[in-house]
């Protein structure tokens, strides 16, 4: 077993703290463009796109509680513009400033350098979404002496689902993959000291790449914002795989008027996978009964789509975080959303019961029925596009 030094491990843990600085600013980001916040701005009869004001902005993260006051927003900015993420639109300030200056996303002017660490975590992402999107998926939750961790793998067992999904062509390429995970700060041995190699070892990945960040989380200075092994059994965003770990809240979907034994899910947050579905209290097993419909009475699509027709179409930007995307939806065409998890991605977003289901990633679901739409969202990216009627008044 070889030894990590300590100039590689300093190095990994000032990678990770910039990996999870930037995942905190993608997803602030998009809950941004959600809110309108960002759009095309004119100064000085110049037009910059995709820009914000600072005061707003401001204004934004005190009143959506992601700062405590106004000076701590500035400073959970500033530590974004001093990690690359937000600069300003002309580069003329290197300090965030409280007022009406513009400010921008380098991820939406494209001015985000393709550095080696934004390949490795770009990858390292994308590696974590495909294995934890798996039914049966090599990340589990283990046990280490005295120790419980979560997200874990074997050594040979990463570079067999490596092989396997055509990820590498060999082992000894699949080992230079993973030690270029573990000096980016993507993964780690679980005590922190040894290096990738083909064994019995345990390594976990490190950053939870569905986990929704509170942006305060950037002022804090220990790395990582949040230890693997510390995670609370009942948060949210960590991996579901043992039905001990299920927390009394979960979403689950069970078949319309059919009262069914159903077993812990391996994911939860977003389910539908039946028409009519529902939640209630979870246990590892347990007979359920659905809930009523929260509509007062049926809507065809005719009546979504009648010139006149009291509904507003609206965008929602959804992250899935660890467990789902947090929202229930129910119907045979049109589908509506039945439940929303209050602390969930989609709540976030601005969903709300009785909305209906209009696209999914681009795609129109008028007409899907639940099973449908379930695959389309399940088979889609984490980060879901989601189009919504939302009855007015």
């Amino acid at each position: 077993m070889e030894p990590l030094s300590r100039s590689l491990g300093d190095r990994a843990g000032e990678n990770q703290r910039r990996a999870e600085l930037g995942l905190a600013g993608e997803q602030l980001r998009l809950r941004l463009h959600n809110a309108k916040l960002i759009k095309d701005r004119c100064q000085d009869t110049r037009t910059y796109p995709n820009c914000l004001v600072g005061k707003e902005l401001v204004d934004w993260l005190v009143e959506h509680s992601e700062a405590p006051d106004r000076p701590t927003a500035v400073s959970i900015m500033q530590r974004l513009m001093d990690y690359n993420v937000v600069h300003h639109v002309c580069d003329e300030h290197a300090a965030f400033k409280d007022a009406r200056l513009l400010y921008r996303f380098r991820n939406d002017d494209g001015t985000l350098s393709p550095s080696k660490q934004v390949k490795v975590c770009v990858r390292g992402q994308r590696l974590y979404d495909m294995i934890s999107s798996q039914e049966e998926s090599i990340l589990q939750v283990r046990e280490q002496g005295s120790e419980r961790y979560r997200r874990t793998f074997l050594g040979r067992q990463m570079l067999d689902w490596l092989l396997d999904h055509g990820e590498v062509s060999d082992r000894e390429e699949g080992v230079k993959l993973c030690r270029e995970l573990l000096e980016y700060g993507i993964i780690q041995h679980v005590s922190g000291h040894q290096h990738f190699s083909d064994s019995e070892m345990l390594f976990q990945f490190t950053i939870n790449f569905r986990r929704r960040r509170k942006l305060i989380e950037v002022l804090s200075d220990p790395d990582p914002f949040m230890d693997p092994k510390q995670e609370s059994p009942d948060s949210p965003f960590c991996l579901r795989k043992l039905s001990a770990d299920l927390p009394h809240n979960s979403f689950v979907c069970i078949q319309h008027n059919e009262p069914k034994i159903v077993p812990a899910p391996r994911r939860c947050g977003y389910h539908s996978p039946v028409s009519g579905t529902g939640y209630t209290h979870l246990s590892p097993s347990v007979t359920l009964k659905t809930p009523p419909s929260v509509l007062k009475r049926p809507v065809t699509v005719e009546e979504l789509l009648c010139p006149g027709a009291p509904y507003v179409r609206k965008m929602l930007n959804i992250l899935g975080d660890d467990v789902g995307w947090g929202f229930v939806i129910r119907g045979s065409g049109p589908c509506h959303i039945q439940a929303v998890d209050p602390g969930g991605p989609a709540a976030a977003a601005g969903m709300k019961l009785c909305q209906f289901i209009y696209a999914v990633n681009g795609t129109c679901c008028l007409r899907y029925d639940c099973q449908t739409i379930n695959r389309l969202i399940v088979a889609g990216p984490r980060a879901l596009i989601l189009e919504v009627l939302e009855p007015l008044g």
